[in-house]
């Protein structure tokens, strides 16, 4: 469904526009009604179409509030997730608490993941993908199990 990584920018109202080749496909899915929420994995965000957010709010209300990492994982996702809407230019605001929680500032990397969107600091963002492109070339490395099922 999404996929790619684009390079854009926040103004100063904290808005980010929505590359246009997302737009219609973002409008038909959902109406252009989104949900922002922090990743609990790393210091970015996940931006999903309200329905395929409701998947993921159901998946995450199956967890058991007896399991720590599951109940972490329902507080830090739902209780950050926000209603976002398209606007008429095609941006949505990114709350200050989630821009600061990913060091988010000027400059943003947009990823296609699928389902949903990642949202990185760029400076971040360029960091660690170059090492953990260094560690996919490494020899000492070891790729899961899932990986080595994975052919390309």
């Amino acid at each position: 469904m999404f996929r790619g990584c684009t390079k854009l920018s926040v103004d100063n109202k904290g808005r980010m526009a929505v590359p246009s080749r997302y737009r219609d496909r973002l409008v038909g899915l959902s109406d252009g009604c989104l949900i922002l929420t922090l990743n609990p994995l790393d210091r970015s965000l996940w931006l999903y179409p309200l329905p395929e957010w409701e998947i993921i709010e159901g998946k995450l209300a199956a967890l058991s509030d007896f399991d720590k990492q599951g109940r972490r994982a329902k507080q830090m996702m739902r209780g950050y997730a926000t209603d976002c809407q398209l606007d008429g230019q095609g941006r949505i605001l990114l709350p200050n608490e989630l821009r600061e929680y990913a060091s988010i500032n000027k400059h943003i990397m947009l990823l296609g993941q699928g389902n949903k969107f990642e949202l990185w600091d760029e400076k971040t963002w360029q960091k660690l993908r170059e090492e953990w492109l260094a560690e996919v070339g490494s020899e000492s490395t070891e790729p899961s199990d899932s990986l080595k099922s994975l052919s390309l």
